[in-house]
């Protein structure tokens, strides 16, 4: 207060002499020498009790003190490495959920960004369905684990750890999708086994084969010296014999085929243009039989870079299988769609209006040799995931929203 009194009176004086001043140049006006000199005098008295008045203002309104706080080495350290932990779980390359409870069911919530793309739209059908089930897995565990997504249902490495946390039983869920390596391990090692069964079966037929035909040749000549009926049953056996060779040798080249898929060789292509020249192929057949194949491409400038002919390839399979599934439909349809879809990928659907696939088969129609038709050889569907994976691509069967089925390859 003493301090605040003592500015006051200062300030008083201050203006006191700027007030003296004032009167005494008025005193003076005659002469403008000493106005001038009156003035300046006054400037100081002035700028003296603004500062005064300053200070008098910062005793009665005192401004807080700044709180700095002062972190030590030990501390800032512990504070740096939680920020790069941190950034290092927000860009793992699995997923990673956080479940409360030791077991059972529990709240599940996603912890880093690969968990949240997870369940974001576009990717997991379900995510509700998805959380349950990894709330159901017991601690302490690795397992295998299947979901729905749109493209199809989907395979993943799921590691659970329980831990504590504030006095709060928890477990750590680690989510690693792993369907697209799984497949194209799968598909390595079927190429390897259809290389070695083919090679060596053509081995072995092969020479049969030809000397099927030699024996009947060498049967010919030497024919009028045997017994009317022995010669026909030998000549008819011979004929069997080079004719299941035959036809055997052709089943095991269409097989091969598998094996000797030709190197990609990706370009730039209008996804419009490619419909086209699909279309061009499969509609007259689809027209002849009272039917249609639709194509759609959103937007239609839509690029992608693939092998055209492999890509081709992979939707004529496609859709001969819903020309044959789709047979017994009076003016049956099929649906070729192509658009973007969330996350930048390119969604490809082929969809007919047949019986669909029981569900106790989805899991083994891209098996190579596995087929439900009398006349069929597993080779179609296998050829087509072949080709797709060759381009970087995924295909999947995926529920139908009515009857029928629905192919959907991802880019």
């Amino acid at each position: 207060m003493a301090s605040e009194a003592r500015l006051k009176a200062a300030v008083l004086l201050c203006m006191a002499g700027v007030a003296s001043l004032a009167f005494g140049a008025g005193m003076v006006s005659g002469s403008p020498r000493l106005v001038v000199l009156c003035g300046l005098a006054a400037l100081p008295l002035l700028w003296t009790a603004w500062g005064l008045l300053t200070r008098l203002a910062m005793l009665r309104h005192p401004k807080p003190p700044e709180a700095k706080a002062v972190l030590s080495i030990e501390q800032q350290h512990l504070v740096d490495s939680a920020l790069a932990l941190e950034t290092s779980l927000e860009h793992a390359p699995i997923a990673l959920f956080r479940i409360e409870g030791a077991g059972g069911e529990g709240v599940v919530k996603p912890l880093n960004g690969n968990a949240r793309k997870l369940v974001a739209p576009g990717r997991a059908s379900d995510p509700q369905a998805l959380y349950r089930q990894l709330a159901a897995q017991p601690g302490e565990q690795r397992s295998i684990i299947q979901f729905d997504t749109e493209r199809g249902v989907e395979r993943a490495l799921l590691a659970l750890s329980t831990l504590s946390l504030q006095d709060s039983a928890q477990r750590l869920a680690a989510l690693m999708p792993v369907e697209s390596e799984l497949e194209a391990e799968a598909l390595n090692a079927w190429r390897q086994l259809v290389h070695v069964l083919t090679h060596e079966i053509m081995n072995s037929l092969t020479p049969v084969a030809s000397l099927s035909r030699t024996a009947r040749d060498m049967l010919e000549d030497c024919r009028p010296a045997l017994p009317p009926d022995i010669g026909h049953d030998l000549v008819t056996a011979l004929d069997a014999i080079s004719r299941r060779a035959d036809s055997l040798a052709d089943f095991v080249a269409s097989y091969r085929s598998l094996s000797n898929v030709p190197t990609a060789r990706p370009e730039r292509i209008q996804v419009s243009a490619l419909f086209e020249r699909v279309r061009a192929l499969v509609a007259p057949l689809w027209r002849a039989r009272g039917g249609e194949v639709r194509f759609s491409v959103e937007p239609a400038t839509l690029e992608l870079v693939v092998d055209p002919g492999q890509l081709e390839q992979a939707l004529i399979n496609l859709l001969k299988n819903a020309f044959e599934a789709s047979a017994a439909v009076d003016g049956a349809r099929a649906q070729v769609s192509a658009r973007l879809v969330r996350g930048g990928r390119l969604r490809i659907e082929v969809a007919d209006e047949g019986p669909g696939v029981p569900p106790e088969l989805v899991a083994h129609i891209f098996t190579p040799f596995f087929t439900t038709k009398k006349q069929g050889g597993g080779i179609g569907l296998a050829m087509v995931r072949h080709l797709v994976h060759e381009n970087g691509g995924t295909v999947r069967y995926a529920r139908p929203v009515g009857s029928g089925a629905r192919f959907v390859i991802s880019f």
